[in-house]
C-alpha cells in the first residue's frame, strides 16, 4: 500500500486529479504505527471499540470513520483535527487544509473529547522510565504484557481506574513519578469547567381537548430571564407587539415565526457543534409518568395512547422503558429519588423523562392534584444531583393540561392580561446548566389537545416524527422542528383551535440517534 502511495502525484500539481480515496491513501502511506495507534486511540467514543482493534493500518480507520460519517469528502476536518493532534501537519495539505485554518476552526469544530486530548497529552509526556515507574506502583493490577504509555493509560480508562470526571488515580501517579504534568491536568480541569454553553429558546405551556393550560405573557418574560441575558434580548426583541390576541390566526403566525427563528439558529448553531456521544453499553433510560385519573380533575382519556407510542418508539430506539401509571406526589418523589441515584445511568448515553398529566403554569399534576414545578422534577437531574448523567443529554417531554372545558379565547387574552394570578412562574422550569432539553405540548398562553381515543396532538407528532427523522440521521432540534410544522397545521373539528410546540434547550452539542436496524410499525 505505502509503494503505491508513493508513486501517486502530489496534491500540488495542477494537472492531477486525485479522488478522494487516493488522498486517504496518500496519507496512509504516510503514517507508521504508532501514528494508527495514535488514531485509534483518539478515536475510542467515537467507532465502535470492537472495530478499532481490529484495524491494522490508518486505510482501516479511515474506512470506520466513513460508516460512521464522521469522515467525507465534502467535511474532511475531523481527519484535519487528528492529524493535527498527531503533530502531521504537513499531510494536512491532503484534505487542503492549513495549520493556522485548524487552529481557527478548532475551538467549534473538535470532535475528539478534551478528556481524550488530556490522556495523548500525557502519554506524550510519559518516557520509557517514567512508564516504568508508573506500572511499578501499579503492578498488581495491570496484566503482564508490554505496555506503551498510550495503552497504559488505554487500559486505566478500560478498567474504570479514570474517567473525564474522576482522575485521581492519574493525579497520584504523576504527582510520584512526573509532577510537571499535574500541569495538563489543571489546564483540562480549567477548560471543562469553562466548556459548558447554553443556546437557548424560549418556552410553552399546554392543555388537552376539554382542557387547556394558559400562560400569560409576563410568564413568557420570566421564562426567557432565567436563560442567558444577551440570547433573551434577542428573543425578545423579535416578539414585540406579538401580544396574544382572540384570533387563531395570529397563535400561528407567532408560532410560525417562533419555528422559523428557532431552524435558523439550529442549523446555524449546529453545524458548529459537536455531537453528543452515542456508542456506550446502551442508550439509557427512558421514564413515563402516566396519570389518567385524579380525585376531582377530570379523568385523561385517551393519555394510553400517549403512554404506548412513546413506550414502543424509544424501546425502538434502544431504551428501557419504565411507566408509571397514576402518580402521586410522594410516588412522584420515589421515581425522581429512585432514578437520581439509578446506577445505569453510568453506561448509558441519554436520559429520557416523559410526563403526561394535567398542569398549569410551568408546573405539572400528580394524580392526588398536587402541583409540582417542572424545574423541581429536573433539577433532580442536574451534574450536581445525579452525576452519572453529567454531560450528557437529559431531555423532558411533558403533555400537561389543564380545566375541564376548552376555554374561549377571550379566557386566553384574560389570562394574559392578569398574571399576577400565576400559582409559580416559568422562570424556575429549566436548569441553568447545559445538556437539558424541554419539550413542552404549546407555547405559552395557548392550549395543546389531545383527542380522547388517539392521542395528544403533540405526542403523537412527535413519536411519528422520530420514527420518520432518525433514520435519516436528523438530529433532536430538527425533529421538534418538523413537529412544529405538522401541529401547527392541524385544527379542531370547528377549525377555530390551533396549536404550537416550541423546544427548550441548553443542549452543547447536535444530538442525533444511532438508526436502529430493525423497521418500526406503529
Amino acid at each position: 500500500m505505502k509503494s503505491q502511495g508513493q508513486h501517486w502525484c502530489s496534491s500540488s500539481d495542477k494537472n492531477c486529479k486525485v479522488s478522494f480515496r487516493e488522498k486517504l491513501l496518500i496519507i496512509d502511506s504516510n503514517l507508521g504505527v504508532q501514528d494508527v495507534e495514535n488514531l485509534k486511540f483518539l478515536c475510542i467514543g467515537l467507532v465502535p471499540n470492537k472495530k478499532l482493534e481490529k484495524s491494522s493500518s490508518a486505510s482501516d480507520v479511515f474506512e470506520h470513520l466513513l460508516a460512521e460519517d464522521l469522515l467525507s469528502e465534502d467535511d474532511p476536518f475531523f481527519l484535519a483535527e487528528l492529524l493535527y493532534i498527531i503533530r502531521q501537519k504537513k499531510l494536512l495539505q491532503h484534505l487542503n487544509y492549513t495549520k493556522e485554518e485548524v487552529e481557527r476552526l478548532l475551538p467549534t469544530r473538535q470532535r475528539v473529547s478534551l478528556f481524550r486530548n488530556l490522556l495523548y497529552e500525557l502519554s506524550e509526556g510519559i518516557d520509557s522510565e517514567n512508564l516504568k515507574d508508573m506500572i511499578f506502583l501499579l503492578k498488581d493490577s495491570l496484566p503482564k504484557t508490554e505496555m506503551t504509555s498510550l495503552s497504559f493509560l488505554a487500559f486505566l480508562e478500560k478498567q474504570g481506574k479514570i474517567d473525564e470526571d474522576n482522575l485521581t488515580c492519574l493525579e497520584d501517579l504523576c504527582t510520584t513519578v512526573v509532577p510537571k504534568l499535574l500541569r495538563n491536568i489543571e489546564k483540562y480541569k480549567r477548560e471543562k469547567a469553562v466548556q459548558i454553553v447554553t443556546p437557548p429558546v424560549d418556552k410553552e405551556a399546554e392543555s388537552y381537548q376539554g382542557e387547556e393550560e394558559l400562560v400569560s405573557q409576563t410568564d413568557v418574560k420570566t421564562f426567557l430571564e432565567a436563560l442567558p441575558q444577551e440570547s433573551w434580548q434577542n428573543k425578545h426583541a423579535g416578539s414585540n407587539g406579538n401580544r396574544a390576541t382572540n384570533g387563531a390566526p395570529s397563535l400561528v403566525s407567532r408560532g410560525m415565526q417562533g419555528a422559523s427563528a428557532n431552524t435558523l439558529n439550529s442549523e446555524t448553531s449546529t453545524k458548529r457543534a459537536t455531537v453528543y456521544r452515542m456508542n456506550r453499553n446502551h442508550r439509557g433510560l427512558c421514564v413515563i409518568v402516566n396519570n389518567h385519573s385524579f380525585t376531582s380533575l377530570k379523568d385523561r382519556q385517551g393519555t394510553h395512547k400517549d403512554a404506548e407510542i412513546l413506550s414502543h418508539v424509544f424501546q425502538w430506539l434502544g431504551f428501557t422503558v419504565h411507566i408509571h401509571n397514576n402518580v402521586t406526589k410522594v410516588e412522584m418523589e420515589e421515581v425522581l429519588q429512585r432514578q437520581k441515584c439509578n446506577p445505569a445511568h453510568a453506561d448509558g448515553d441519554c436520559f429520557v423523562f416523559c410526563i403526561l398529566t394535567h398542569g398549569r403554569f410551568g408546573a405539572v399534576y400528580s394524580s392526588d392534584e398536587a402541583l409540582i414545578p417542572i424545574r423541581e422534577i429536573m433539577s433532580h437531574f442536574t451534574a450536581l444531583q445525579c452525576p452519572r448523567l453529567a454531560e450528557k443529554p437529559k431531555l423532558f417531554f411533558i403533555q400537561a393540561c389543564q380545566g375541564e372545558e376548552i376555554q374561549p379565547s377571550v379566557s386566553i387574552e384574560a389570562d394574559a392580561l392578569n398574571p399576577e394570578k400565576a400559582p409559580t412562574s416559568l422562570q424556575d422550569s429549566i436548569p441553568a446548566e447545559a445538556d437539558f432539553l424541554l419539550g413542552l405540548a404549546t407555547v405559552p398562553g395557548y392550549v395543546s389537545f389531545r383527542h380522547v381515543e388517539e392521542g395528544s396532538w403533540y405526542i403523537q407528532s412527535l413519536c411519528n416524527h422520530l420514527k420518520k427523522l432518525v433514520p435519516r440521521h436528523e438530529d433532536i432540534l430538527s425533529i421538534l422542528t418538523a413537529v412544529n410544522d405538522d401541529v401547527s397545521r392541524r385544527v379542531d373539528k370547528q377549525g377555530t383551535k390551533k396549536q404550537m410546540p416550541q423546544p427548550a434547550f441548553t443542549l452543547r452539542k447536535k444530538l442525533v440517534f444511532p438508526v436502529p436496524l430493525d423497521a418500526l410499525s406503529l
